[in-house]
């Protein structure tokens, strides 16, 4: 794998190796080997059927690796990063372990194996390597009892989140003979080499996540069976209202799989202190456990709340349980008011009174003082619970936010009004009013000592979102925000609607050349949704197209391809800064930008043609000429053409930002990122970096095969329909494509063509294609469905 930005520079972990070989073991190898990072997998000697060691004696190493490769989604960003990875034994790879310097232990949680195993590792570590236990359960000093002062110094447990490729979370505990610096060192690589949201945890059941996770999920499923609502039900107040994923608690079961609850409930209730809230709301839950003896155990067996049905002719039905009766039926839309009230706030859901709202009051009421109640003891601040839930749980606001949006005081209030205890941080926080409050542009949040204090950023983070605390922005509009974020560097914000791209956003953009031009020294395109840009806006076209406003397609189209040439030839440096996906017109603005600072997470491609289109600002233009100047290409100017051909017209979107490099959308010079919060501050430095002595680039000049090269693609496209693997219509727009990558019906592998021409090129096949009914018809099945039409 490239090189990415922030890995193992100035850190001491250059090697790791993690035992267990289990999903959660094999996961964690792969994002070390995402992060550039050797690491070796070891697990037990199989035994065969007669119960002798294995031929292979390294096969379930082996095996998880090759899962690796199969996984969907995947663990790994490249295929390629599994040869970092090398699998064994602990019989006979221990030895390996003397040159590593981080030993991941992910082994069954039952202390008697780890401690077998950490005598194992003792005698053959390098000395000072730091071992830790991916552990959800076992404290700390339990797991070192026994053990050389030596071993607890090394030790820490990192726990992280399923699957930790994809989940931000990594809670890192430490004891009190800790060294300090063995700390500091996986909490560096896992913020910068990893990716991770790295928060310290207290030495206590269940650590922040699972503590507060494994409660709620409890009260969630016990109110709603208290209150008789179904699970369709519970799930909806449960999501979005509160900012929670639309999976809900009975869907997010099903998600992590029902068998594993059991072990979960059981370990927590073992280890929690006598008197602990969670031991009173605690329930056995007779249906989960039938559920789980007839083998639905979630998404991984037969189904569990919910269940997808497929009969003979492909359909499907999606079916839920009903709670009273045990019996599937066909899954219904929940319609509670108190869900369309979330609109207005959160205050109004727990404050309606129909079913839907007595439960989120009934759930909220009994899980926020809970966990107000268990700081300091879990954490020593706030924000570390709230950051914990937000990236552990993918929770949207955490239980502070959640509690600051409904009012402390009021929250407060109405506990006392039922004769509900007011855990003492939370009565500071009404009498303070809020947990969280601005003052002077900074943010500020509640220490137990009472008081508000500033939220700190570790070193090498910036957020927009508190620079726009601080600041009015430069210029803004309904769809986009230019911002001030300093050392004479401006930052281009979307913020419509999936950040699709729009006339504002596309006459900020025009707007924002002009003032960096004249007053700032570089522009970094970036945002902190959780999408770059989804594209250009489809339903805008789509209107225009059905009642017939061809010009104001027309000008948007010549608007956009406008813009983006004078972004890339502005005479300052110009750095997009993608995360999640950036696809179609968000794509191309990427291309056109003078450099890419990407985040490890980056979804990019030109995928017009799903709609019926080709790219219509000029992103293929961009690709066909990074594709000309690629190192180590064959001659000739039909590999350039072909491979932007297969790159657009199979719609590729890149799966991370290693693979947009591979397909040649991030070019040798740009950036990979692997932490999201530190994506902004690396883009500035970046076109910081490029500002003296900078130039525009020379517009590139073009030989293309010309009819030659078009009747080849053509010849293929055929080959493909003929086959049934195309439609009519995907031929009508592979032409198009084809017409413009290969320089138009004028053109001459003798003849140079200017950048200029294929431009309009591209314009004219957008404007043709958007006239055709199939292509209409694409886009308002895309709109509606989310999903390609193939006509």
């Amino acid at each position: 794998m490239a090189k990415t930005s922030g890995t193992t520079d100035g850190l001491a972990i250059r090697k790791a190796a993690v035992i267990g070989a289990g999903v959660m073991g094999s996961g964690i190898a792969a994002q070390i080997a995402n992060a550039g990072v050797p690491v070796l997998l070891l697990d037990i000697v199989p035994k065969d059927k007669e119960g002798k060691p294995a031929a292979d004696r390294s096969a379930i190493a082996k095996g998880a690796v090759e899962k690796l490769l199969k996984t969907d989604p995947a663990p790994l960003m490249l295929p390629a990063n599994a040869a970092l990875i090398t699998p064994g034994n602990i019989e006979d790879d221990l030895a390996k372990l003397a040159d590593v310097d981080w030993i991941v232990e992910a082994v069954l949680e039952n202390i008697e194996i780890k401690r077998s195993l950490y005598q194992k590792l003792e005698p053959v570590r390098k000395k000072g390597s730091v071992v830790s236990s991916n552990t959800s359960t076992i404290p700390l000093a339990t797991l070192i009892e026994g053990g050389s002062d030596s071993f607890a110094r090394d030790f820490v447990i990192t726990h992280f989140f399923n699957p930790p490729r994809y989940m931000r979370l990594l809670e890192v505990v430490s004891g009190p003979k800790t060294n300090p610096a063995t700390v500091a060192a996986i909490e560096a690589f896992g913020d910068r080499a990893l990716g991770k949201g790295v928060v310290r945890c207290k030495d206590t059941p269940g650590f922040i996540a699972n503590r507060i996770g494994v409660y709620w999920m409890q009260a969630a499923v016990t109110a709603a069976l208290d209150l008789g609502l179904t699970i369709e039900e519970a799930d909806a107040v449960m999501g979005k209202p509160l900012g929670i994923p639309k999976t809900g608690v009975f869907g997010l079961l099903d998600l992590t799989g029902l068998d594993l609850q059991p072990h979960v409930d059981g370990a927590m209730a073992k280890a929690l202190p006598k008197g602990d809230d969670y031991l009173r709301i605690r329930r056995d839950f007779p249906l989960m456990q039938k559920l789980i003896a007839d083998g639905y155990t979630g998404r991984k067996g037969k189904g569990g709340f919910y269940r997808l049905l497929r009969d003979e002719h492909g359909g499907k039905t999606l079916e839920a349980i009903d709670l009273k009766t045990g019996q599937f039926r066909p899954k219904a839309e929940a319609r509670l008011e108190s869900v369309e009230a979330g609109r207005q706030g959160l205050r109004a859901v727990v404050e309606h009174p129909d079913r839907g709202g007595q439960y989120a009051w009934k759930v909220l009421s009994q899980l926020l003082p809970y966990t107000a109640s268990l700081v300091p003891a879990i954490a020593d601040d706030i924000v570390s619970v709230d950051r914990a839930m937000q990236m552990g749980y993918a929770w949207k606001w955490g239980p502070f936010e959640l509690i600051d949006r409904m009012g402390a005081d009021w929250f407060a209030e109405r506990l006392k009004a039922e004769g509900k205890t007011v855990p003492p941080l939370l009565a500071a926080a009404a009498k303070a009013g809020g947990f969280y409050k601005i003052e002077g542009g900074k943010l500020l949040a509640l220490g137990t000592d009472g008081k508000h204090h500033p939220v700190l950023r570790p070193e090498g983070v910036l957020l927009l979102e508190d620079i726009k605390r601080a600041n009015q922005p430069v210029a803004a509009n309904g769809s986009a925000s230019l911002w001030d974020i300093g050392d004479g560097v401006v930052c281009l914000e979307f913020h419509s609607k999936m950040n699709a791209l729009d006339d504002q956003i596309l006459g900020l953009l025009k707007q924002a050349i002009g003032i960096v031009s004249k007053k700032y020294k570089a522009l970094v395109i970036y945002n902190e949704a959780e999408q770059f840009s989804v594209g250009a806006n489809l339903g805008l076209a789509l209107f225009g197209a059905n009642i017939g406003l061809w010009p104001m397609i027309e000008g948007l189209v010549n608007e956009g391809l406008a813009t983006l040439k004078a972004l890339k030839y502005a005479p300052f440096p110009s750095v997009a800064a993608p995360a999640g996906m950036a696809l179609g017109g968000g794509c191309e603005i990427v291309l056109h930008s003078r450099a890419i600072v990407a985040h490890a997470e980056s979804y990019i491609g030109l995928v017009e043609v799903g709609v019926g289109l080709i790219p219509g600002w000029g992103g293929a233009n961009e690709l066909l000429e990074r594709y000309t100047l690629e190192k180590g290409r064959p001659g000739g100017p039909m590999p350039p053409v072909t491979k932007a051909f297969e790159t657009i017209s199979m719609a590729k979107v890149s799966r991370s930002a290693a693979e947009a490099r591979e397909m040649g959308i991030l070019r040798p010079g740009d950036e990979i990122v692997m932490n999201r919060e530190r994506l902004l501050a690396t883009a500035k430095a970046h076109a910081l970096a490029m500002v003296e002595g900078y130039k525009p680039p020379e517009a590139p000049v073009f030989q293309l095969p010309g009819a030659t090269g078009r009747t080849a693609i053509r010849l293929a496209v055929d080959n493909f329909v003929a086959a049934g693997k195309a439609t009519p219509h995907d031929r009508v727009v592979a032409e198009a494509l084809a017409d413009l990558l290969t320089g138009g019906k004028d053109a001459d592998i003798e003849i140079k063509i200017e950048e200029e021409a294929l431009r309009k090129l591209a314009a004219k096949g957008f404007m043709n294609l958007i006239h055709t009914e199939p292509t209409l018809a694409r886009m308002e099945h895309m709109l509606e469905t989310g999903k390609p039409l193939r006509n």
